[in-house]
């Protein structure tokens, strides 16, 4: 299995991300990978209160992310469909987007 690139992930802006998917589906790799990398130390260390959930299930269930910010907004990826750096591209943008210390650091 390759490792997807060395990514900074910060969580400053996310209050909790639940990932759900069940083990035995052959649709789950993205989902898993999106998982390793907000579950690291080294992300969780960027946010002590942002909560990461994983569900697994049992039965037949698509792989879903989803991601509740501190503003109360909501991003719900699947994961059947994409990859593990399109969701994490997707749910970096939106935390930069939110995060106005992240949109300067960008400017310069």
């Amino acid at each position: 299995m390759a490792a997807p690139s060395k990514a900074t992930v910060v969580l400053k802006t996310v209050k909790k991300i639940t990932v759900q998917f069940s083990p035995f589906q052959s649709n789950v790799r993205s989902t898993r990978e999106f998982l390793a990398m907000v579950g690291s130390e080294k992300a969780r260390a960027t946010n002590a209160n942002c909560q990461v959930i994983s569900l697994v299930k049992h039965e037949d269930s698509e792989p879903v992310v989803d991601i509740t910010y501190v503003d109360g907004e909501r991003l719900v990826m699947k994961g059947a469909k994409l990859t593990g750096m399109e969701m994490l591209s997707a749910f970096q943008s939106r935390c930069t987007a939110k995060d106005p210390q992240a949109k300067s650091a960008a400017k310069k």
